[in-house]
């Protein structure tokens, strides 16, 4: 008989550092096009996974040294490796016991919504449009939704859904949002990467997070940010959700701008292009970067990337994570006294000043 007990003891065998599961009701408030109902209407269990990122990836980044542990281990190591692997061990004690076991890693999925702005149709993805044109040569787009999706049958939504991840991780009792949108969890403040898996099977569940409140609603991140993409937490747009009762709030990132900076940086973040390129702007290209009140749009931020590509280190085949401003300045805050991470290391992640180019 399969339990819960013999899931969690599996995850963890695999190397999964958290493991909580839901029924998949809790998700029925979801919009049809991130239902995961719509993915496998059968399912009546949702297991999420939680596989935590060592601090110590930052550190380059921290210090302005060294840029792509982050993304090589915190991104593609966990997404294609450790995730993977943990799903398949697990998906296997499910399907041993005579129910089925639907695995979804994290793929940076397309679906018909777009997960920038929630818009349908052709919405560009710039950062791999960059990848098939220098590399590919393929006229063939790539996009942040898929621009021809159709339902597949009647009454269904078109392929392929991309469900919600952070709220599924909070339905399944991993921990909360915090006004910067990450995930955040009672062992590992914002540092962990999730997956999850879907199943016929009726288990034992766990109850949503409802302990001490994760986010200390500091506003370290939104001070961090170096594209100002988040809002004021006091008086600034947020998001609100009830997730089966459970209010979830996060600022109304502008996720548009996140998306340039957190892959260039600006001029203070990125070593990699000289300052003479920031200070030309030829034709406005840098304009979200360097002009204050310009609008984030689809528009500018191709102009950004085409101006950028050819210092676009991707060496690792995820590319070069320069910023993380929010996330690192997430865990310098929830290491001081009464954060959830307080007294994890030997010495906290921030021992003076944050690290900015003097330029």
């Amino acid at each position: 008989m399969l339990t819960s007990q013999m899931i969690k003891e599996a995850a963890y065998a695999a190397g999964a550092d958290k493991c909580g599961i839901a029924p998949i009701s809790r998700l029925a408030g979801a919009p049809d096009e991130m239902n995961p109902k719509f993915l496998f209407p059968e399912a009546k269990s949702v297991i999420g996974f939680v596989f935590r990122i060592p601090r110590g990836v930052q550190r380059g980044i921290e210090e302005g040294t060294q840029f792509y542990q982050y993304p090589s281990m915190a991104y593609g190591g966990i997404n294609e490796i450790l995730a993977p692997a943990v799903l398949y061990q697990v998906g296997k004690v499910i399907e041993d016991e005579g129910y089925e076991a639907f695995t979804y890693r994290n793929t940076g999925a397309r679906s018909a919504m777009s997960d920038m702005d929630g818009s349908y149709g052709k919405t560009l993805s710039p950062e791999e449009q960059i990848e098939v044109n220098e590399h590919a040569k393929n006229a063939t787009a790539h996009h942040r939704s898929v621009r021809f999706t159709r339902p597949s049958r009647e009454g269904n939504v078109p392929p392929d859904l991309q469900f919600q991840f952070r709220l599924c991780a909070v339905a399944c009792g991993l921990g909360e949002i915090g006004w910067s949108k990450m995930l955040l969890t009672p062992e590992f403040g914002p540092l962990q990467r999730v997956a999850f898996l879907f199943t016929d099977a009726e288990l034992e569940y766990d109850e949503m997070y409802h302990g001490e409140p994760l986010c200390r609603k500091c506003g370290a991140c939104v001070r961090e940010c170096p594209g100002g993409c988040i809002p004021p937490i006091n008086g600034g747009a947020k998001v609100t959700v009830n997730l089966d009762g459970k209010i979830c709030e996060w600022g109304d990132i502008d996720m548009w701008r996140c998306y340039a900076f957190y892959t260039h940086a600006g001029r203070y973040y990125n070593p990699f292009v000289p300052k003479e390129v920031f200070d030309a702007n030829e034709n406005g290209s840098l304009n979200l970067m360097e002009v204050p009140g310009t609008e984030a749009n689809e528009q500018e931020i191709m102009k950004v990337y085409t101006a950028l590509a050819k210092y676009f280190p991707s060496w690792v085949g995820y590319n070069m994570a320069k910023c993380g401003g929010c996330i690192r300045a997430c865990v310098s805050m929830l290491e001081k006294k009464g954060g959830c991470m307080e007294g994890r290391f030997e010495q906290p992640l921030r021992t003076k000043k944050a690290w900015k180019l003097d330029r």
